[in-house]
């Protein structure tokens, strides 16, 4: 994927909320709008890794966009995925997989050039820019460009919610000095800021105490990370295996925040 395509399908700036499985196995096939509002947030939650792995496939840029779009409304909707899913498969993100690449079987090489949208649109469609691509995965498979999509989204979303408690706890101080400390050398890959200079800066008495602040929202970054990972799969041994993808994608913050 070139870096300087753009969609917009999803919407920017959306609460993301959970989806795990016992959500899903409370699905009424009678609840047509409650479905719906859940197949919503399915496609808020996992319309770029799904467009990313498309795009890996070798579909453009609108060919991506609208297959998403036919697969959550003919697949997802249409064809009541979410009632026959298995809570078996473990992982909901690889039982999502596995139903697209059925559904990439049956569409013609014709039918990717249509547009898919359904007569009365699913979610509001206003995607946000896709993640920009390391170089590691210009020439990987299209499994790990999803997992890369899926996995650098979740980040983004338990960092903000790291943040947001941090202030609501009143320890907005904490989450500056991870943050200068730890999380942009790492984005910016930038050298850290010195425990001391951080002394300084927030006028805090000597670096252990600088230390400690920072590890305090650290665990919280590891807890909330790992709430989010128990939410799409149905055991902590499917947990580990998250946290295994993590470190092979994002080694850097795996080693960091460990």
């Amino acid at each position: 994927m070139r870096r300087d395509d753009y969609t917009d399908i999803g919407g920017t700036g959306e609460v993301f909320l959970t989806t795990h499985w016992s959500l899903i196995q409370g699905v009424d096939s009678h609840d047509q709008s409650g479905n719906r509002a859940l197949i919503g947030l399915l496609m808020n939650r996992y319309w770029k890794p799904i467009y990313c792995y498309l795009r890996r496939k070798g579909y453009n840029n609108d060919q991506a966009k609208d297959l998403t779009q036919g697969f959550f409304h003919e697949v997802v909707l249409e064809r009541h995925l979410i009632e026959n899913a298995n809570v078996a498969k473990g992982r909901f993100r690889s039982f999502l997989l596995m139903a697209l690449d059925r559904y990439l079987v049956n569409v013609r090489e014709a039918e990717t050039a249509q547009k898919r949208m359904p007569k009365g649109k699913l979610v509001s469609l206003d995607m946000v820019e896709p993640p920009k691509w390391p170089l590691s995965l210009m020439s990987s498979a299209p499994e790990d460009t999803f997992s890369y999509a899926w996995i650098s989204d979740l980040l983004e979303r338990v960092l903000e919610q790291v943040e947001a408690k941090c202030y609501e706890d009143g320890k907005a101080v904490h989450w500056c000095l991870f943050r200068d400390r730890l999380l942009h050398p790492i984005i910016e890959r930038i050298d850290p800021i010195s425990t001391k200079e951080l002394c300084a800066k927030y006028d805090i008495e000597d670096s252990s105490k600088v230390s400690n602040m920072i590890v305090t929202v650290k665990r919280r970054f590891q807890a909330i990370l790992k709430q989010h990972l128990r939410d799409s799969v149905t055991s902590d041994e499917y947990v580990e295996d998250e946290v295994e993808e993590i470190q092979r994608f994002f080694p850097k913050i795996a080693q960091e925040w460990k």
